[in-house]
C-alpha cells in the first residue's frame, strides 16, 4: 500500500511540475502579449528556470540521500506553492521570473528523488525502464493538460489581459495537496545510502565530480543535453511559432502546441513496451530518423500569414497539425538514454548521475530556448526550426559512441 501511495504521490508531484516546467512556451507568448516584453527578454525566462536547475541540481544532489528524498520532495512543492500564489498578486515580469526560478529549484529537488525512488522501486532493468517510462508519459499528459488548462485562462478577445494569471491558483493548491500525501507516505529510503561505507558530505561530492569525468559519462551528459535542446527548442516556441507564423489565435496557438505533449506522451508510454524487444539503440535510430524526416516535411507546410487571427480549427493550416508530431518519435529518447546507464550502477550511484542529468537537462533546455529563440528572432520560425538538424545529428553519433562504452564496460 505504501508503495502504491509512493508511486501516486510521485506521479502527481512530477506532473504538476510537468505543467509548470512546460508552461514556459505559454507564459512566453504572454510575457510578449501581458507584458510588452520583447522575444529576447522573453527568452530568459527558460534560463531563469533551467540554469536554476542545473546549479541546484548541482549542489544538492549529494546532499539528498541524507536530507531524505520524501522530504526534499516536500520542500520544492512547498516553494512552488509559494511562488504560485504571488504570480496573480504581484502581475508583473520579475515575478515570472522568479516563479520559474522557484520552479527550478522545486523541480532539481523533485526531479532527483523521483528517479532515485524509481530505482528504489524497482528490482531489475525491465522494471526500471518501465516504471520510467511509466513517469515520463504521466510527464507529458500533464503537458499536454497543462497547454489546455493555460488556454482556458487566455482572453481570446483581449489576449493581454490578466485573466490568464488565475490559473496560478490552481496550481498553488495541487502542490499544497501533494505535500499533505507526500507527508503521510512514510517509505524506507536505506538502500540509497551505503551503510556499510558511510562518507561525509563533500566525499560525496568529491565522487559525483568523478563520475562526470568518467568516459561514459561524459558522452552520456552530452547526448542527454542535446536532446534536451531539441526537445525545449521546439515546445518553448511553439506556442509564438502558431501565433506569427501560421497566424493562429492566442488560445488556439496554445492549444495546437498540446499535440506536441501528446506525442511525447504517447510514445514514451508506447516506448515501454517496444524497448524490451528491440532494444534501445535500434529503437531510437529510428526514431532520430523520423524526427529529422518529419522536420524536413513539415516545416515547408508552413508560410507567413497575413491577415487576422484564425480563430477556428477548420481554418488552420497543415503545419499547425503536422509539425508537432515530432514529439511522438522524440519520445523515447530520453527515458531510454536515462535508463541506460541508471540501471548500469548500483543505487548507491545513482542520487549522483541523477543529479547529473538535470543539471545537463537544464542547460540543454536554456541553451535551445536561447538560441530558437534569437533565431526566431532574426530569420523567423521556421529557420529556426531547420536549425534543430544538427543537434539531432549530434544525438545520433554521441548514442552510437554511448552504446559502445556500456557495452565494454558490461
Amino acid at each position: 500500500m505504501a508503495n502504491t501511495q509512493l508511486k501516486l504521490a510521485i506521479l502527481i508531484s512530477y506532473a504538476i511540475f510537468a505543467i509548470l516546467l512546460n508552461s514556459v512556451g505559454t507564459v512566453i507568448l504572454q510575457s510578449i502579449e501581458h507584458f510588452h516584453v520583447t522575444k529576447v527578454a522573453a527568452s530568459t525566462l527558460e534560463g531563469f528556470k533551467d540554469l536554476t536547475i542545473a546549479v541546484a541540481s548541482f549542489l544538492l544532489a549529494s546532499l539528498l540521500p541524507r536530507l531524505g528524498y520524501r522530504r526534499g520532495m516536500m520542500v520544492g512543492l512547498a516553494l512552488v506553492a509559494m511562488a504560485c500564489a504571488l504570480m496573480p498578486l504581484l502581475d508583473s515580469f520579475w515575478m515570472t521570473r522568479l516563479l520559474f526560478l522557484s520552479v527550478g529549484i522545486g523541480f532539481a529537488l523533485t526531479k532527483v528523488g523521483v528517479y532515485s525512488f524509481v530505482g528504489l522501486l524497482t528490482d531489475s532493468p525491465a522494471g526500471h525502464a518501465s516504471l520510467l517510462n511509466l513517469v515520463e508519459g504521466v510527464f507529458m499528459f500533464a503537458v499536454l493538460g497543462g497547454y489546455w488548462l493555460f488556454s482556458n485562462f487566455i482572453d481570446p478577445a483581449n489576449p493581454g489581459s490578466a485573466s490568464w494569471l488565475q490559473v496560478y491558483w490552481w496550481l498553488a493548491g495541487a502542490a499544497i495537496f501533494n505535500v499533505a500525501l507526500l507527508a503521510t507516505t512514510p517509505f524506507d529510503e536505506s538502500a540509497a545510502r551505503d551503510a556499510a561505507h558511510p562518507s561525509s558530505l563533500a566525499e560525496d561530492f568529491t565522487a559525483m565530480l568523478r563520475l562526470a569525468m568518467l568516459p561514459a559519462t561524459l558522452i552520456f551528459v552530452l547526448s542527454i543535453f542535446l536532446y534536451v535542446l531539441i526537445e525545449q527548442g521546439v515546445g518553448s516556441w511553439l506556442p509564438t511559432f502558431n501565433r506569427e507564423m501560421l497566424g493562429l489565435s492566442a488560445p488556439m496557438s496554445v492549444q495546437a502546441a498540446s499535440i506536441f505533449a501528446v506525442g511525447l506522451g504517447l510514445g514514451r508510454l508506447g516506448a515501454g513496451a517496444v524497448v524490451g524487444r528491440t532494444g534501445w539503440y535500434p529503437l531510437l535510430c529510428v526514431c532520430l530518423a523520423a524526427t529529422a524526416a518529419l522536420i524536413l516535411v513539415a516545416l515547408p507546410l508552413a508560410g507567413q500569414h497575413h491577415g487576422p487571427p484564425i480563430q477556428h480549427w477548420r481554418d488552420a493550416p497543415a503545419a499547425a497539425f503536422v509539425f508537432p508530431l515530432v514529439g511522438f518519435f522524440m519520445a523515447p529518447i530520453y527515458p531510454a538514454l536515462n535508463s541506460t546507464i541508471l540501471s548500469a550502477m548500483p543505487q548507491t550511484r545513482q542520487s549522483a548521475m541523477v543529479g547529473l542529468i538535470v543539471v545537463f537537462s537544464a542547460l540543454g533546455g536554456t541553451t535551445g530556448s536561447l538560441i530558437i529563440g534569437r533565431t526566431f528572432a532574426a530569420i523567423g520560425g521556421s529557420g529556426a526550426f531547420y536549425l534543430l538538424l544538427i543537434p539531432i545529428l549530434g544525438v545520433f553519433l554521441a548514442m552510437t559512441r554511448l552504446r559502445k562504452l556500456v557495452e565494454s564496460e558490461a
